[in-house]
């Protein structure tokens, strides 16, 4: 990997690098970038906070939504509400409080089901995989699958739609960097998956093109003895991340790259310490990210750059505005900055427009729109 050296233009009073040393006179600085953080930018300085807005009007905006109000309990993934959906990405909220009683299967895309609270058995077409808050189950497209929770278990699940889920390029960091694949665990075919092996009637729940078909077997179809081969369920937990860090360089969400789909990524913030360098910027600076519609799930933690916000919650920031650190924490970073983030998030940037699921607005909160007036500092 290599590029021709470029001269970017400069004009009037900026910092030598961005994210870094701001001028006394501008400490406000914006990028505007293509392409999700990977394409051409600009970094304008700016007298005043680029999010200090004293009023807004029409449909585009920031919008927080408490996914813990949503009905939960639903006896199957696909009645779980549907959070934000376009033709690539669909997400949805699910609690799960007893076994399921019927396995599914997704002939529309890959799976990824993120384990926000709960633990308990995965049983799949290759076998028995326990799972516990953090994980990330990845499940191919067409894969026979059901959990038994050994306590309530609400996740999010994130589909991609006639695609699939591969890890991101590390570039010059290597293969190992943020996980080793080495840390990827798959489902045994052991005594717990052998046990339930039973001659009784069970049912594959078949979703395709978002209609659900119903395949009755005299027995259980999960009965395999054994499997080879590199395609398989998948498990990996936010624990096991290993965070890229600078000290003197804060950097851009795309470096917490987990997961690539078609239309999409998946990133996860997980703790970190935050940069020790006196002039380095010590939150997420404020952008444009014109290509990408931005959504937020907060797992656990505080999440240093935003008030208000609790687990559960979920913020979504379509393209088209500037969005950032809130008031308070641009401030506390500026005067008296914390040493670690203990903030566990995931973030999934979709190229395409998100649309909102049926519900959605009833568990907005109204208010998130005015929480970067300056009067809220």
């Amino acid at each position: 990997m290599r590029k021709w050296i470029s001269y970017p233009h400069r004009e009037g009073t900026i910092s030598r690098q961005a994210h870094a040393d701001f001028p006394a006179e501008a400490i406000y600085e914006r990028e505007v970038g293509r392409s999700g953080f990977f394409g051409p930018a600009t970094h304008l300085h700016h007298k005043h906070p680029p999010t200090a807005w004293s009023a807004w009007e029409g449909p585009l905006r920031p919008r927080a939504y408490d996914l813990n109000e949503l009905p939960h309990g639903t006896p199957a993934p696909w009645d779980a509400p549907l959070v934000l959906h376009n033709a690539q990405c669909k997400l949805r909220i699910w609690r799960c409080d007893q076994a399921m009683t019927q396995l599914s299967r997704n002939a529309d895309g890959d799976d990824l089901l993120f384990i926000h609270g709960g633990s308990g058995e995965l049983f799949c077409d290759y076998g028995h995989l326990s799972y516990r808050d953090g994980d990330y189950i990845l499940v191919p497209r067409s894969t026979s699958w059901r959990i038994e929770p050994a306590s309530p278990t609400t996740m999010l699940l994130i589909e991609t739609s006639n695609g699939a889920y591969q890890l991101p390029e590390k570039g010059l960091v290597g293969p190992h960097a943020i996980f080793d694949e080495a840390v990827l665990d798959v489902p045994a075919i052991d005594d717990a998956f052998k046990a339930q092996q039973t001659e009784d009637e069970w049912q594959v729940v078949i979703k395709r093109r978002g209609a659900l078909s119903t395949v009755t077997y005299p027995y259980n179809p999960l009965d395999a003895i054994g499997w080879h081969g590199n395609l398989s369920v998948a498990r990996v937990n936010w624990r096991d991340i290993r965070p890229l860090m600078s000290h003197r360089y804060h950097l851009p969400p795309s470096a917490h790259t987990t997961f690539v789909a078609d239309g999409f990524v998946i990133c996860t913030f997980v703790p970190r310490p935050i940069e020790s360098d006196p002039g380095a910027l010590k939150v997420p600076f404020y952008h444009n990210n014109d290509d990408y519609d931005e959504v937020i799930f907060y797992h656990a933690g505080d999440f240093f750059s935003r008030d208000n916000i609790k687990p559960g919650m979920l913020t979504f920031h379509p393209a088209g505005f500037t969005h950032g650190p809130h008031p308070k924490a641009f401030a506390k970073a500026m005067t008296d900055p914390k040493t670690f983030t203990d903030e566990v998030a995931v973030m999934i940037d979709a190229r395409d427009a998100l649309e909102q699921g049926p519900g959605l607005a009833g568990v907005e909160w109204q208010g998130y729109v005015d929480s970067w007036k300056p009067k809220q500092a």
